[in-house]
């Protein structure tokens, strides 16, 4: 039986205009083997959540540059563990201060990745953390 393939939805919350860098990356994972289901833009989290589970993912990958971080990832994380999805590994990135990443980290993303970092290492943490 083939090995079942780490299925990974790249969604971007809230009002964001632009989703260059979550398909730049939605490219990447898909390069690398993963399933890759791209929501589009301005999704709400109950919109994302219920993609997620309706798409039976491993990963859910949150970009964002509005600003909304701080409320909209630790919701999102919140909602899938309501919905019994606490497994499910999400990660985020876009423009993020520093110092917000700690608080996010405590509310359950579990790595935020910020403009510039290379593909690859976002590869690297998803294959290293996917159960």
């Amino acid at each position: 039986m083939a090995e079942k393939r780490i299925r990974v939805i790249v969604a971007k919350p809230g009002l964001d205009g632009h989703d260059r860098g979550a398909k730049v990356v939605a490219r990447a994972l898909r390069d690398a083997g993963f399933e890759v289901i791209y929501t589009g833009l301005r999704q709400t989290p109950e919109q994302i959540v219920e993609a997620a589970l309706s798409e039976d993912v491993n990963v859910v990958a949150l970009s964002l540059l509005s600003g909304a971080h701080n409320t909209l990832f630790p919701k999102i994380v919140e909602l899938l563990k309501a919905k019994g999805m606490g497994d499910v590994l999400v990660i985020g990135g876009g423009v993020i201060p520093d110092a917000d990443i700690p608080g996010l980290k405590d509310a359950g993303v579990a790595a935020v990745f910020t403009p510039g970092t290379p593909t690859g290492d976002i590869v690297k943490f998803i294959n290293e953390h996917v159960k």
